[in-house]
């Protein structure tokens, strides 16, 4: 075997081990190159050497002896490209909204009040309401908290939330550093469920009274686009998810609606008629999640508020 085709040997072993260390696992070589290799005894140091023929996609190296005469290229070996596994997700994927211009969203708002305003689909309600009571705030808010349906004051007043319970979840609202105008507040029903003659009181929204109004709730959400709800009491809970499991059970726990993070909590109501610091505790304990999901500052005053000292 002769000096010339020792060194050319060993030039190929260099230069398929350098192409092993860069992660090619297969190079095409053309049929006579393997001949030429596996005879050397026919070759003269003159006669030139075909060069292996180069890996797909590999960078180029200088190759340390001369090129073998034009000739047709050898079929290429191709590896199969691997399987790309896509990454799971920590936390569920929440649906992308669709971003509305201010002023669609403005205008949109108003066609959709206007539409509630004239609702006549359930008839006792219509016949008996005073107004309908659509939604108040910010149509741009971030944090939109949802009740269950109208009171007395609610139907006489055509606002959400002003009467006793309503003062309560302003208080809330502003514990929380933000402001009853930058939030928004609806109702599962627009219209105050009718009470029988010479009775007081609210009454609970029928299954198929929510279900009837929901629609128009629906669109005030799609509409505003908040990033956290907040579903006050076990009727707004059904109403929304269609859960009865019961507001003790579900409250303090995160659940979704339509894509948005919504916490359950007790209704102002509630804490109206118990006023033990262990459930206006519990209440907060909510906020304070709503809070940290809104990335809202919480200063040590906020986190202890309702704990005994």
């Amino acid at each position: 075997m002769s000096a010339d085709y020792d060194q050319l040997l060993d030039a190929t072993i260099r230069h398929l081990e350098e192409l092993k260390s860069r992660g090619v696992q297969q190079v095409a070589v053309a049929p006579e190159t393997l001949r030429a290799l596996a005879t050397p005894g026919r070759r003269t140091a003159s006669a030139p050497v075909p060069a292996p023929v180069s890996a797909p996609k590999a960078a180029p190296v200088p190759s340390p002896f001369k090129s073998a005469p034009p000739r047709a290229a050898a079929p290429v070996a191709r590896v199969a490209p691997a399987t790309v596994v896509p990454p799971v997700p920590a936390e569920p994927v929440v649906p992308a909204h669709n971003v509305v211009p201010p002023a669609d969203k403005a205008a949109a708002i108003a066609a959709l009040r206007e539409r509630t305003m004239s609702c006549i689909k359930c008839p006792n309600l219509a016949a008996a309401r005073k107004n309908v009571v659509f939604g108040v705030g910010d149509i741009d808010a971030a944090l939109m908290f949802v009740g269950e349906a109208p009171g007395a004051d609610e139907d006489t007043q055509g606002e959400p939330f002003v009467g006793a319970a309503g003062q309560l979840l302003t208080k809330i609202i502003g514990a929380t550093g933000l402001t009853r105008e930058s939030v928004y507040i609806a109702n599962i029903l627009k219209c105050r469920p009718d009470m029988p003659e010479k009775t007081s009181g609210n009454r609970k929204p029928t299954p198929e009274e929510m279900t009837t109004c929901l629609p128009y709730l629906q669109e005030q959400i799609d509409l505003i686009q908040p990033r956290v709800l907040v579903a006050l009491g076990g009727t707004a809970v059904e109403g929304l998810l269609g859960k009865t499991l019961g507001i003790t059970k579900l409250r303090g726990t995160w659940q979704t609606y339509r894509g948005i993070p919504l916490m359950p909590t007790y209704h102002p109501s509630y804490l109206l008629r118990n006023q033990s610091l262990s459930e206006k505790r519990k209440v907060w304990e909510d906020m304070l999640q709503v809070m940290e999901k809104l990335a809202l500052p919480i200063s040590e005053k906020q986190r202890n508020y309702f704990l005994k000292g």
